[in-house]
Formats: structure tokens, sequence, C-alpha cells
């Protein structure tokens, strides 16, 4: 049975409460974790508070050793732990290798920026009056940071929040998903391993959000980064704004991919494949919404269909399988109910529909149209293409621009002067170029406009919003 993490000690929630955690695929029961309490996240916040004095005065240099022990480890239980997350999540067995070896991608490159991330000096002689004084910037720890990861890429968002956070002298509260969080408690035992001060990484389970808000509301917490929903995150932001705590929130997303007259169509359709069934659709950054020019929608749609026939689906553990199922039943429910919403709006299903179990069909809906929910702002967590068509150029960004979200986009066109026009139109964080927008390199600041999220993830940005800056004046010390 899995526990929580608190200080040094794993240990059951302070009622006993229980989380079952069940393989989505095959129905059986994997593990348990604790059902947290408040009580629970605020000894941990209380432990973590105290761990970050010392984890703090550690220089960076160790701090970055340590981490890149930890990914040393990683690759050398790798095997078990692609197994686990397969397992945990259902998503095929070589897309958790790929997910587990981003650790020996990411991590590396968090710690080269850590030891290089210099302060600025202000001159003597900027401005009037400063003609004998020096000042200079250090970035110093928050505190302890929250970090609350979503079930989707696990792996990939633990790698993007705890190990900026500790290279900056910040001690980390993990708090995982209540579908999938048994890699992550894991990924915990090997930080102390590595050798991370026991208090320093922390892992708190729980579900309906409740710990991640008891967590929030703590005023012990200074920053709060979450990736998730944007219901969540907005009720986190509420939370935190009582202690002003800083927030993180990459957040929805329902990106438009737009094939353009001149796109080319088997590019467009390859990039579906890539960008709508990864995870079986399950991605924040997914393309979502597909507007694709009336002169090539048929020749898309007909070659579209071919190719989707020809993925391999099955049990997620099977490594020739490329599709395999949601996360649980009730998101697979979730993604039917959706596309049956659509259909009863006036779209048409051309392939697919159907679901059992967590497994839910490759899906193409046509006749979709501007008005329609699913153009707008209602996000399908699942593989499922629906397809707007469009005369007009600009009527295509219009429609991209609607939505309250504003995660990524995308535009397929031969035309790179017409493409980097259309890219600058859209209004969102990332915008890619012919390809979909399933794009996050963990260099790139990644963040959203709108309801999809505020502030950047990546190595470009993430340590200094995970610090702060301190100017140290040396006054009149020239003379």
């Amino acid at each position: 049975m899995a526990k929580n993490l608190i200080g040094s000690e794993w240990v059951d929630s302070s009622d006993g409460g229980l989380i079952r955690i069940v393989n989505p695929a095959t129905g059986s029961l994997i593990d348990t974790v604790p059902e947290s309490t408040k009580k629970d996240c605020d000894m941990a916040v209380q432990a973590a508070k105290k761990a970050q004095k010392v984890w703090a005065k550690k220089p960076i240099h160790e701090r970055a050793n340590i981490l890149m022990k930890f990914v040393s480890l990683v690759e050398k239980n790798k095997n078990e732990l692609a197994k686990l997350l397969s397992d945990e999540t259902g998503k095929p067995i070589k897309e958790a290798y790929a997910e587990i070896a981003n650790v020996s991608i990411g991590i590396p490159a968090f710690c080269e920026k850590a030891k290089h991330m210099y302060g600025n000096m202000i001159p003597a002689g900027q401005e009037a009056g400063q003609e004998h004084t020096l000042q200079y910037t250090v970035q110093e720890p928050l505190g302890v940071v929250v970090a609350i990861i979503p079930f989707n890429f696990p792996s990939d968002l633990f790698c993007q929040k705890i190990p900026p956070a500790l290279l900056m002298g910040n001690s980390v509260i993990m708090k995982p998903s209540p579908h999938n969080p048994l890699t992550l408690n894991r990924y915990a035992e090997l930080l102390l391993e590595a050798g991370v001060t026991p208090g320093a990484i922390e892992v708190i389970n729980g579900t309906a959000g409740d710990a991640a808000q008891a967590l929030a509301a703590n005023p012990g917490v200074s920053l709060v980064s979450l990736t998730g929903a944007t219901k969540s995150g907005m009720e986190t932001m509420k939370t935190c704004s009582s202690n002003l705590t800083h927030v993180m929130l990459e957040l929805g997303g329902n990106d438009a991919f737009i094939l353009d007259r001149d796109g080319d169509v088997d590019l467009a359709v390859e990039e579906t494949i890539w960008g709508r069934f990864y995870n079986t659709g399950q991605v924040c950054c997914a393309s979502k919404r597909f507007l694709i020019h009336n002169s090539v929608k048929k020749e898309y749609i007909k070659k579209l269909k071919e190719r989707i026939l020809k993925i391999k689906r099955g049990m997620p553990s099977d490594p020739s399988v490329e599709l395999g199922c949601l996360v649980s039943v009730d998101a697979a429910k979730r993604v039917e109910e959706q596309v049956n919403k659509t259909v009863s709006e006036g779209a048409t299903i051309i392939l697919g529909g159907k679901r059992e179990g967590a497994f839910y069909d490759p899906t193409i809906l046509d006749g979709v149209t501007k008005n329609m929910e699913v153009a707008k702002d209602m996000e399908i967590f699942g593989p499922v293409v629906p397809i707007i068509g469009f005369d007009d150029i600009n009527e295509a960004i219009k429609i991209a621009n609607q939505s309250s979200f504003g995660l990524c986009g995308s535009i397929i066109s031969k035309n790179v002067s017409n493409a980097i026009n259309i890219a600058n139109q859209l209004e969102c964080g990332g915008a890619i170029i012919n390809g979909a927008s399933f794009f996050r390199s963990f260099e790139m600041p990644f963040g959203g406009w709108k309801y999809s999220g505020i502030g950047n993830e990546g190595v470009m940005t993430t340590l200094k919003e995970m610090s702060r800056t301190k100017t140290v004046i040396l006054k009149n010390i020239l003379k």
C-alpha cells in the first residue's frame, strides 16, 4: 500500500482514508494511496518549511548533482517505471517509455540553466545621483512550492515543476492525480535516494480537489504550480488570493488546427494522427478543432479515415499498440456524452463514435459549424476529430479565436509568409506552423492566453518564476 510522504516518513492519512488505484484497461486493482485530510496537508507544509531552510543552504551545484543522480536512478529503473505508468494511466507502453525517457532530457537542461543564472549588475552612474552606488541582483528561494500534477503526463509535468523548484532552493509538496499517483510516489523515493533533504520533497495524495485546496489555503505555501482544468485553476487562484500566494497555472485548451487551401494534405493527416491521438487524445495542447478549407476537405477526410484504420489498437501493455484507453471509464463516458451532444446539434459521425469501458473509438465528426459548443469552449479530452469547413482564411482565424481558451494553435500552409501571418493572428501562447498544436519542448516558455492559464513553464522561464529577485545595494561604495 502506497503512502503519503510527510517530512522523512511515509505515512497513512490521519483518518485512514484510502483511494483505490485501478488499471483502466483491465479494471483490476493496482494499489491504494491515502485520502489526505486538511490535518495531513498542514503537517506537510510545516515539515516542508523546516526542511527548506536546510535544503536551501546547499549550493546550486550540489542540488544539480543530486538531481542528476536522480536522472540516473530513473534510467536504471525505467522498465519498472514505464510498466507502472502504463498500468495506472492506460497509455501504450511505448508512450510510457518515451515519457520516462524525457527525464533525461528535461532535468539536465534545468540543471545547466540553474548553474548559469547569473544576476544583473547596475553600474554606478546609470542615473543621476547614483554615481557612487553599485547595485546587483540575486535569485532567492520562494519557500514551499505546491506542485499539482495532472494524470495525462505525470512524469513530464513532474520534470517541469519539481526539479526547477528544488534547484532554486525551495521545498516541494507534490500532489499527484488520484487516477495515477504511483509513478510519482516512486519518483519521490528516488529523489530521497539521490540525496534530496528529507522534507524538501513530500507527497500528498487526495481526490476531489480537497487536498489541493487545503494546501493552497495554507499561508506557509509560497507558490502553487498547477496543471489541470480551468475550473480547478480558477478555484485555486481564488484560494491563493487570500494569502497573496503566487500561482503558475497551465489550464485547459481547445486548440485550432487550420489546414489552408494550399496546405500539404498528407502532412496534415500525419500531424492529425500525432496531434490528436497521442495519449488517446488526453493532451492539453492537442489539436481539438479542425478547420479544413472546403477545397481540400474531402481529400483530407478520405485520407484521415484510411490512416486511422491503420492505427494498432489494444491493451496498453502490448508493445505494438499505438492507441490505448482513456484514464478511466468515467473519462470515456464524458467523451461519449460530448460526441453525442455534438451530433444532437447537427454533426455527423463518419467514423467511430463507440465506447467499450474505458476504450473509445477514434472518431471523426463532420458537419461541425462555428456555432456548436465544440467549436468554441467544449474541450473533448479524447480521440475525436471535429471538422469545421471554411472558404475564407479570415473566417477560419475568427473561428479559431472565438474560444475562451488560448493555449496553442496551428496552421498548415506551403506559403510560409502566409503561415506566419496567420500564426501572428492566432490568440494563443504557442503557434505551430506546418505541425499540430501538440508541441512542447522543455526549452520553450509554455503557457496559455485567456482562460488557458497564467505564467510560463520551461527552461527559459520556470527557474525565474520559482524564485524571487533581491537587489543588493552598495550605497556610496565608490568614492
